[in-house]
């Protein structure tokens, strides 16, 4: 098999972006140093690679603990399991990170305050919304969101 023959694509849909990957590259060494553009291409080329090997592997551990979803663990397994054990803990640690900047950002989304309402309230929202892409759907006007009623006063 060619270095990069992917099941299904061609050597340019298995690439990085080239404006990234330059970016990278450019601040991993000190401002004086230049880096060639066939050097740039050739480092690209490497980190497609490594993803493709590393992916592949992950996929066996996966396959031999009869998973059909690749998780973190796997790719930690695959990490040590090519020889690269040494970046481990590292890689735990970005991990990690991404998974507290992706819960903090999802705070600050739209689903910020779905743990505070209660389950009539979720209800109420979830049928306003239906009812929304209903009528999105049937090119009708969207139907304006009822204000909540005074809990205070009952029927």
């Amino acid at each position: 098999m060619e270095p990069m023959d992917i099941v299904g694509k061609s050597k340019e849909d298995a690439s990085l972006p080239k404006a990234t990957m330059t970016k990278i590259i450019k601040e991993m060494l000190p401002p004086d140093v230049r880096v060639a553009r066939d050097t740039q291409d050739l480092l690209i080329e490497c980190c497609v690679e490594f993803i493709n090997l590393i992916s592949s592997e992950s996929n066996e551990v996966c396959n031999r603990e009869d998973k059909r979803t690749i998780a973190p663990e796997h790719v930690l397994k695959a990490l040590a399991a090519l020889g690269f054990g040494e970046y481990i803990e590292e890689v735990y640690a970005a991990y990690e990170q991404h998974k507290i900047e992706t819960m903090d950002s999802l705070k600050g989304g739209k689903w910020s305050n779905v743990a505070e309402m209660t389950e009539e309230e979720a209800v109420a929202e979830q049928q306003r919304m239906f009812a929304e892409a209903r009528a999105r759907m049937n090119g009708g006007a969207v139907a304006p969101k009822q204000p909540d009623p005074d809990p205070s006063v009952e029927s």
